[in-house]
């Protein structure tokens, strides 16, 4: 995001009003507040008010009060989607002919504020990741929620397909070039020419999902930071309200954010749990394709977010931090489109919580990112094994897990997609019905998961999910 362009009035007299606790009937009560790139927020007692700052950027205008008002009404409706009992009002601030100022009184119309409750800022999701108080059951919630709000969603077929990501690589082309020397030159040059590559093979399923309705109006800023814990639910917040462009995008697109936050903490097992819950509810198939080159753009776009604000640090280690953590997801927008041949394994026997457990911990960590998709055989075996390739023509692994039968067997082996490796592995002794030529017993209190990679080289384990298999195989 290049640099704002500020107008002449710099709202000094309503941030004053804002910043004092007797706009808000208080005494002694203290008024903080928290600047992002674009707003002002004011918390008094158990309320949050939202101040737009009269600024531009290339993708915003928020320099006049009309604008700045539709601005927030727009954040208040769209908001209201996904935090109904979060976003309260919009309320005006005005000044009368004696110079006094007032919410919702009489006189000129000084500015507009989002009013919202108030949460404790401990929390957001990145400050829960950041303790460890992220569990795989909380991101389960999470990506059913998110399915569901996309389900709802409007869906707006005059945005989206391969002429939006088009323009989103020129957008990250023109601000990574504004920062590349501070990062990597030639990492960003490269990664540039390897996205318009990608785009290329999936420009035609990109145009399919628009015409089937997968571009909606979705988040636009799926972050950890912009989701929170309220009333013990996982709740989305602060969607891009400024441009429909942005907020208007498939699907995945909008998951990706998000997934790829995740992996950026190191926490690609839970990036995994709200993959698999998302997909079981949105029924994410052959779509699956193009999610790497969703992964990378989104990569791409935060490490010059955050490599610009590194250079608008005056405090040094600051500054320092921002830039490794920018380098970090430059590279990261590189790595996934490394190409990586999916996997398929198969785990069979032992009891169902058993088998779904270490189906669940090993699809976490499966190389390409975002994991494993977890698929059941259930009752009807002939039809799951279907969605299993599919699921493998788009790119993406499969752990697979169930009863199996010799019939499995000749789905696994015979049918297998190539160049896909399989593995198959069963939890205990093995049935003489299957072929023990290909089937790995595995016990499953002697370390399955290191049993598991050993045969499995293809396992990934970055960061924190080595703690997740070390945890799980102890």
């Amino acid at each position: 995001m290049t640099e704002p362009h500020l107008t002449a009035d710099p709202q000094t007299a309503v941030i004053d009003f804002l910043s004092c606790p007797a706009s808000y009937g208080l005494r002694d009560e203290r008024v903080e507040q928290i600047e992002t790139h674009c707003s002002i927020v004011f918390l008094a007692a158990d309320r949050a008010y939202k101040l737009k700052r009269a600024i531009r950027f290339a993708s915003l205008d928020y320099t006049t009060e009309a604008a700045r008002h539709r601005a927030c009404e727009s954040e208040l409706l769209l908001n209201r989607r996904t935090a109904p009992d979060i976003y309260l009002a919009v309320r005006s601030i005005n000044r009368d002919a004696n110079g006094a100022m007032s919410f919702d009184g009489p006189g000129t119309t000084l500015d507009h504020v989002v009013v919202m409750r108030r949460f404790a800022q401990s929390d957001l999701f990145d400050h829960l990741a950041d303790s460890g108080r992220l569990t795989p059951t909380l991101m389960q919630a999470l990506g059913q929620s998110i399915a569901r709000f996309h389900a709802e969603a409007e869906v707006t077929p005059m945005f989206g397909g391969s002429a939006a990501i088009r323009r989103v690589i020129a957008d990250n082309d023109r601000e990574l070039a504004l920062v590349a020397a501070t990062l990597n030159g030639t990492a960003v040059s490269d990664l540039s020419g390897r996205t318009k590559i990608e785009l290329e093979a999936v420009a035609p399923l990109l145009d399919q999902r628009r015409a089937e309705g997968r571009v909606r109006r979705c988040h636009g800023d799926l972050r950890l930071a912009n989701i929170c814990l309220y009333e013990d639910r996982p709740t989305l917040f602060d969607c891009i309200e400024f441009s429909e462009e942005i907020g208007c995008i498939d699907v995945l697109y909008d998951l990706a954010f998000l997934l790829m936050d995740l992996h950026l903490h190191g926490r690609g097992d839970l990036g995994n749990a709200v993959f698999n819950a998302y997909c079981d509810h949105a029924g994410e198939i052959i779509g699956l394709r193009p999610l790497p080159l969703f992964l990378s753009l989104r990569a791409a776009t935060r490490s010059y977010a955050l490599a610009g604000g590194a250079q608008r640090r005056a405090n040094p280690r600051q500054a320092a931090r921002l830039l490794l953590l920018a380098r970090r997801h430059i590279a990261a927008a590189s790595s996934f489109l490394t190409a990586q041949a999916p996997m398929l394994i198969v785990l069979g026997g032992g009891d169902c919580r058993t088998r779904c457990e270490m189906a669940n911990m090993l699809a976490a960590l499966m190389a390409p990112a975002p994991g494993a998709r977890v698929l059941h055989r259930g009752s009807s075996g002939e039809a799951a094994w279907r969605e299993a390739f599919d699921v493998l023509e788009a790119g993406c692994s499969v752990m697979f897990e169930g009863v199996f039968t010799q019939n499995d067997e000749r789905n696994a082996v015979i049918a297998q997609p190539s160049p896909v490796q399989v593995l198959l592995f069963w939890l205990g002794p093995l049935p003489p019905t299957l072929d023990h030529r290909i089937w790995r017993p595995l016990d499953a209190s002697k370390g399955v998961l290191t049993a598991v990679a050993s045969a499995a080289p293809f396992v990934s384990m970055p960061g924190a999910q080595s703690q997740v298999f070390e945890r799980a195989s102890s």
